[in-house]
């Protein structure tokens, strides 16, 4: 098939944080700067060690994961926003809180799906108004590269009333397992091909999404993970030092691919 009959098929998942971003994650810098700025209710500590003894029986990822009580009764808006530093600010109260770099090498990898017609999605652990302010960042990046292209975002979602949080979740908090049943149920509702499309990531956590496709890599991966990909011969990338950094194997993955999509 040519490229224009499978590029709407074919989708690129990219976990976030540590994929490309580095650490620490986006949730905590947003917590810093909340904190910092004292914006977080005293009592919110004691609800979120509530909550965290309620899901200890469920594991340490769940009671990382799964509660957001540190955010009970905090804007949703000019205090919660991201100011990206690029981006017009949509309220003179917004936190402040730039926007990390991306990896060099992830945005040349984002821009060369782009360039193929591959959907891109972020599928975050991370908030999504924070998700969604990142994709709207890299959607910026790219069109600085005369890229014209958008961003899905798949993240952990949160519930609201009166414009401000209430620490509780709507749906799955996104990791683990809960990242590849949105990766599948994307799949169907798009028509996406998943033995045609790519995944993204650098944690254990993220091993559901990657065996969810056809075609996974790690990327700066811990060993925990780095272990299992060796095994299952995934492309291992490292995109930390930035674009000279990119393996030699993935570039020859993109070449193959290009020659399919023209064969």
């Amino acid at each position: 098939m040519r490229r224009n009959e499978t590029s709407g098929r074919v989708a690129a998942f990219f976990d976030f944080d540590g994929t490309l971003i580095a650490r620490p994650s986006l949730e905590w810098r947003f917590f810093a700067s909340l904190r910092q700025r004292r914006a977080i209710p005293i009592a919110n500590y004691f609800l979120w060690l509530a909550r965290a003894a309620r899901l200890a029986h469920r594991g340490i990822q769940m009671m990382r994961h799964a509660n957001k009580m540190y955010l009970r009764g905090v804007r949703d808006g000019g205090e919660s926003s991201i100011e990206t530093g690029q981006l017009p600010p949509q309220d003179s109260r917004q936190a402040g809180l730039a926007i990390p770099q991306f990896f060099p090498a992830a945005v040349d990898q984002v821009a060369w799906h782009a360039k193929q017609g591959h959907a891109i999605v972020l599928v975050s652990g991370t908030l999504a108004p924070l998700a969604q302010e990142m994709a709207l960042a890299l959607v910026v990046r790219l069109a600085v590269r005369g890229i014209a292209a958008s961003v899905g975002v798949c993240a952990t979602r949160l519930e609201e009333n009166d414009g401000r949080w209430t620490g509780r979740i709507i749906g799955d908090a996104m990791f683990g397992e809960a990242k590849a049943r949105a990766v599948r149920q994307m799949a169907v509702e798009r028509k996406f091909d998943l033995s045609q499309c790519y995944a993204y990531g650098d944690c254990v956590n993220d091993r559901w999404m990657l065996q969810a496709v056809g075609r996974p890599a790690v990327v700066n991966p811990s060993e925990r993970l780095a272990r299992p990909a060796r095994r299952r011969a995934w492309t291992v990338l490292s995109w930390a030092e930035g674009r000279r950094n990119r393996t030699q194997k993935s570039q020859r993955m993109q070449r193959s691919d290009e020659a399919e999509k023209v064969a």
